[in-house]
């Protein structure tokens, strides 16, 4: 004996599809409109301020200086920590630049974004690189030999500005990304609440 059929509550029928429940809007598919010149924008930006890390790092990073006896080249100081003074002046030129144009970022979209993040790495990278590369060429002469010989035996004079910790560019980036990412998730708008469907 079979039991009888009784009809499904709500008046569905045994074939309608079971509803899912609905958590908030689709995510859009691909970028929205002028979001990857907004981020193209930002990273010329970033990378332009560089500019302003290599003078700033001439000007701030000490000075190692150097003595010839008119054969060979030395420095003046050996336990001198000149050297590493220039690439800490750097990271920290670096992380500051960084964290600001992490900030300005944020309050100017505050929606963030990869684009705008990968923004911040890729100029912080460029402009790390500009700032180095302009430090270096604005600074002393590289050809120490022939500094040598102008400035004559036993005069002091200072040795080209040098980044010897290559990781220092880095700092720069990773600053901005941090930073920015921590903005975001702190202060950044939440995603909205899943919405059930009624019982």
């Amino acid at each position: 004996m079979t039991a009888p059929l009784t009809p499904p509550p709500h008046g569905r029928s045994p074939d309608d599809p079971v509803p899912q429940p609905s958590f908030g809007a689709p995510p859009s598919a691909g970028l929205e409109p002028g979001e990857l010149r907004r981020a193209v924008l930002v990273g010329l930006a970033v990378a332009v301020t560089g500019l302003l890390l290599g003078v700033a790092w001439l000007w701030l990073a000490p000075r190692v200086p150097l003595v010839s006896d008119g054969k060979a080249v030395f420095l003046e100081n050996t336990e001198g920590e000149h050297a590493i003074g220039a690439d800490g002046t750097f990271v920290l030129l670096g992380l500051a630049l960084g964290a600001v144009w992490a900030l300005l970022v944020f309050l100017l979209f505050r929606r963030g974004g990869v684009p705008l993040v990968a923004a911040l790495a890729v100029g912080g990278l460029l402009g790390s690189v500009i700032a180095w590369r302009l430090g270096v060429a604005l600074g002393p002469t590289t050809d120490v030999v022939a500094h040598a010989r102008e400035v004559g035996k036993g005069v002091t004079f200072d040795g080209p500005l040098q980044l010897r910790a290559k990781g220092a560019l880095l700092a720069w980036p990773t600053a901005a990304m941090l930073v920015h990412l921590a903005l975001t998730g702190l202060f950044g708008p939440r995603d909205p609440e899943p919405v059930l469907p009624p019982l």
